[in-house]
């Protein structure tokens, strides 16, 4: 048996008193989480869900999308969990409006609307997951510390379908000649 500082050591939590730096928060520090949902039942009961976890805090919740808007850069939290449809601004907006003022964390769309142009205009508009609202806490919880620790969440059904549906896409193009070559003038 190995010991002292070059013997593995056991995956899992660091010990208390040896904080490790990941990704702008230390380790032993709680996952900092931003709910933004216009229903107050689904805001609370995601609160009392994540704060029995250990290891998450709900910091913040935001009733709309103004009220997101206004509160993700104020508290600065590692996750936010969004829903698409909120009053005011929706969930696209807000991510838009943060991804721009450079204040986005990594976020996870929780919705209950499955629909594949959704997924992937959150996505690239900067969300790091996207979930529907029949997630268990499990995978819930998994993905809020995937995202946390800089990884993607998308729920393998939702992918597989998306990488299905980008295989029937075709890209059209008018022509495949090369365009006409830039001119002196347009070079200069």
């Amino acid at each position: 048996v190995m010991t002292g500082p070059s013997a593995p050591q056991p995956a899992g939590p660091a010990p208390r008193g040896r904080p490790i730096r990941h990704i702008g928060r230390m380790v032993d520090e709680p996952i900092r989480v931003v709910i933004a949902d216009d229903h107050a039942v689904v805001r609370s009961g995601l609160r009392m869900l994540l704060d029995s976890q250990e290891g998450l805090e709900v910091v913040a919740e935001a009733a709309d999308g103004d009220e997101a808007v206004a509160r993700v850069p104020e508290v600065r939290p590692d996750v936010v969990l969004l829903d698409l449809r909120m009053p005011k601004k929706n969930g696209l907006e807000v991510l838009k409006e943060l991804n721009q003022a450079g204040t986005l964390p990594p976020t996870i769309i929780l919705t209950t609307f499955d629909e594949d142009e959704l997924v992937l205009d959150g996505i690239r508009t900067g969300a790091r997951g996207f979930l529907l609202k029949d997630v268990s806490l499990e995978e819930l919880v998994g993905a809020v510390r995937s995202v946390a620790a800089g990884q993607t969440m998308v729920k393998p059904a939702i992918t597989e379908r998306l990488l299905a549906g980008l295989g029937k896409s075709r890209l059209e193009f008018s022509s495949l000649d090369r365009p006409d070559p830039l001119t002196e003038r347009e070079t200069e």
